[in-house]
């Protein structure tokens, strides 16, 4: 049976490439400036991150409905379709939850839901290696396994320009941004096990990059630098990452709303796997 993969806009999977490889994205929102908007795709990002920068204001995320997922399911049963769907960590989000409900509510004997411990570009790497096992004919029980052992394989790093957009999204306290501010402290977060927790941090935005290539392994096969309107940035470091990881597979990837709302314009960050 012909198998259907779904993800979440927080894969950040362009528009057309979703559209040629037959994957659905389940939208989620955001609450900014008194408008609801659906995350959107790479390429729409910059108007939302222009705004914020104007902003007193902080947006609030919310998770695709329970409905929304049942329309997507329900349009791949049609189809004759078994489903695999791949979502940002159920740590970070209540988007598995909905997931698994809807799962429930059409047929869960053919939907797969998976918990992808990430987001961003690293969803975006599970959900396209989802797709090509699809293409090769794997089942989706097997296909499902090797999703679950290849995402352990991860590794999310992320740093900032500034610590204001921690500040307003509670991450961190006022007296800490002034510390951090007066002292040019650049915390570096990471992922682990589904949770963003820090993982370093470095005196200036330079030596916080430093820290994140040091933090590469050898054996990595694909990386993504992932920015927020600093697209010069990211593609000077993939420049030294193309001489010191020459075997890799290396990538620049925008990072929206509902991510990148955390670390605010210019923030930069390397995501990989091996």
């Amino acid at each position: 049976m012909a198998i259907k993969i779904i993800t979440d806009s927080t894969a950040y999977i362009p528009k057309e490439y979703a559209k040629e490889h037959d994957i659905d994205v389940v939208q989620l929102t955001v609450s900014f400036n008194n408008e609801v908007m659906e995350e959107g795709y790479p390429g729409e990002f910059e108007d939302f991150f222009k705004k914020l920068k104007e902003s007193t204001e902080f947006p609030k995320t919310s998770q695709p409905s329970t409905g929304a997922f049942v329309n997507a399911f329900e349009k791949a049963i049609k189809e004759g379709k078994e489903i695999i769907t791949i979502v940002v960590s159920e740590k970070a989000s209540g988007t598995y939850n909905n997931a698994i409900l809807a799962a429930g509510m059409v047929d869960k004997d053919k939907i797969s839901v998976i918990d992808s411990q990430t987001s961003g570009p690293n969803l975006r790497i599970l959900v396209e290696r989802a797709k090509e096992l699809s293409n090769l004919g794997k089942c989706r029980k097997d296909i499902v396994d090797i999703i679950n052992k290849e995402k352990k394989n991860m590794s999310v790093q992320m740093t900032f320009e500034t610590l204001e957009y921690l500040k307003k999204g509670g991450r961190l306290s006022p007296s800490k941004v002034v510390i951090g501010s007066i002292l040019n402290i650049k915390p570096i977060i990471g992922v682990e096990n589904g949770y963003i927790l820090p993982i370093g941090k470095a005196r200036g935005k330079k030596k916080a990059i430093e820290f994140m290539i040091n933090n590469i392994p050898d054996n990595v096969k694909k990386i993504s630098v992932c920015h927020i309107l600093s697209f010069e940035e990211a593609f000077r470091i993939k420049e030294v990452l193309k001489e010191k990881f020459s075997n890799a597979v290396i990538n620049i990837d925008e990072v929206g709303p509902v991510l990148g709302a955390q670390f605010g314009p210019k923030g930069i960050g390397i995501c990989c796997s091996w």
